[in-house]
């Protein structure tokens, strides 16, 4: 029987299918135990048991943290409120006396002590007028006692005129010590002493002081005064310590009287002052303790005093002024410069105190974590009084509630801790 050619082609293609679907198949499946070449690598470890095959839980290390001791002290609830530094000690110099600038001491930042000579004025005129004063003085002082050589011989006063003098004299002493008391006033003790003085005259006690006035000796007395007091304005000097600033004159340049110099300025002591809201000034108390910041100062805080509360409130902002001093040493702080204050205005005595960092919420709950035998152990607690660094805790009803006083209490590394998680403290 003769097979047609395209039934043979066929019947081969399907036995090729077939042998190739064979080899595939046997390629792809696995061998057999121990069929292995000599080539074949034991892989390390085989044939020992592994942690999870034990049932052992493998080791972790401890999670660093950091932690205080809880501790009792003072809890200070703080105000806090803009503030402006100034000083008490600035004055403008002027000139009292006109002048040529002969000597200029006073420069731009100078420290100066108290007495200090600052500038020096041209003084040849106010020299000569002393001297000229000095010579009438001498002239009326020689008229005057030729006046008293020639003069006849005084004659007794009167005994009414003497015994009028003894009874306004005793008025006179009781109303000085009365006055000196407050006990009289002002205008009442110048009647006694003007009844005083007339006595003196009538009895002759006061000729040489009359004398003297109508002979110009004393008005020749006065002008000298006034000639040496000219003459020491022209030597100007610090009236304080301090630093020299804002200077308006130059040597050699002639000044009028009146004329502003310099700016005196002392800052080694500084006060600030801050304005509290109405209500809250009943808790301010003169010497309580005050941190400042400027901005000048980023992350430093200088200490103050507070020294006085006004006694006004504000009418348009309902404010009451603090001034707060501070000593200055470094002259650091400036006039004008800007100060962030926070004032104690409440001193709880005693409490048992974490910080603000070492109290978490969970579940709506506050709680601690403390450090024991290296374990973090949580504890629910109740807070009591708080400010911004420090937490009150409340005595707790069960011991998963209490934190003691030296209790370590961690402050960092504790979000994600679980109870009897082991911790290390780092320093």
């Amino acid at each position: 029987m003769r097979i047609p050619k395209p039934v043979l082609g066929g019947v081969l293609i399907l036995v090729l299918l077939a042998a190739g679907a064979y080899l595939i198949f046997f390629n792809k499946a696995p061998a057999a135990p121990g069929s292995q070449g000599a080539d074949a690598s034991v892989a390390p470890g085989a044939g020992q048991p592994s942690d999870q095959a034990s049932g052992q839980k493998p080791a972790t290390a401890p999670l660093p943290v950091k932690a205080v001791r809880a501790k009792k002290a003072d809890l200070v609830i703080t105000l806090k409120s803009p503030g402006e530094a100034y000083t008490r000690q600035q004055i403008v110099l002027k000139a009292e006396v006109e002048g040529v600038v002969k000597n200029l001491y006073a420069a731009e930042g100078r420290h100066v002590k108290g007495g200090d000579l600052l500038v020096e004025l041209d003084d040849r005129s106010y020299r000569l007028k002393l001297e000229r004063q000095e010579a009438l003085r001498l002239q009326k002082l020689s008229e005057l006692y030729l006046e008293k050589q020639f003069a006849s011989s005084s004659q007794e006063a009167p005994p009414a005129a003497i015994a009028r003098l003894n009874t306004t004299e005793a008025e006179f002493a009781k109303a000085t010590s009365a006055f000196q008391k407050g006990l009289i006033t002002q205008d009442a003790y110048e009647a006694v002493q003007k009844d005083y003085e007339i006595a003196l005259i009538e009895a002759g006690r006061k000729k040489d002081e009359i004398m003297a006035t109508t002979k110009g000796l004393t008005g020749a007395e006065i002008d000298v005064k006034a000639a040496r007091m000219d003459l020491e304005k022209t030597r100007i000097r610090a009236p304080f310590a301090g630093i020299l600033t804002d200077i308006k004159i130059s040597a050699l340049e002639h000044i009028d009287a009146g004329r502003e110099i310099c700016t005196l300025v002392n800052i080694s002591r500084i006060w600030v002052k801050a304005r509290i809201l109405e209500s809250e000034i009943g808790k301010i108390k003169p010497g309580r303790e005050v941190d400042l910041r400027f901005n000048a100062y980023p992350g430093k805080v200088f200490k103050g005093t507070v020294e006085a509360v006004s006694p006004v409130v504000n009418a348009d902002d309902k404010t009451c002024a603090v001034h707060i001093a501070l000593n200055n040493p470094s002259e650091e702080i400036k006039p004008g410069m800007h100060a962030e204050v926070e004032i104690a205005a409440e001193i709880y005595k005693d409490r048992l105190l974490v910080p603000q960092e070492a109290i978490l919420v969970r579940g709506g709950r506050k709680l601690v974590f403390v450090v024991e035998n290296g374990l973090a152990k949580w504890r629910y607690i109740k807070v009591g009084l708080e400010n911004e660094a420090f937490a009150e805790i409340l005595s707790g009803e069960r011991p998963e509630e209490m934190v003691n006083e030296g209790d370590l209490v961690i402050t960092e590394g504790h979000f994600t801790l679980a109870h009897d998680a082991s911790v290390t403290v780092k320093e």
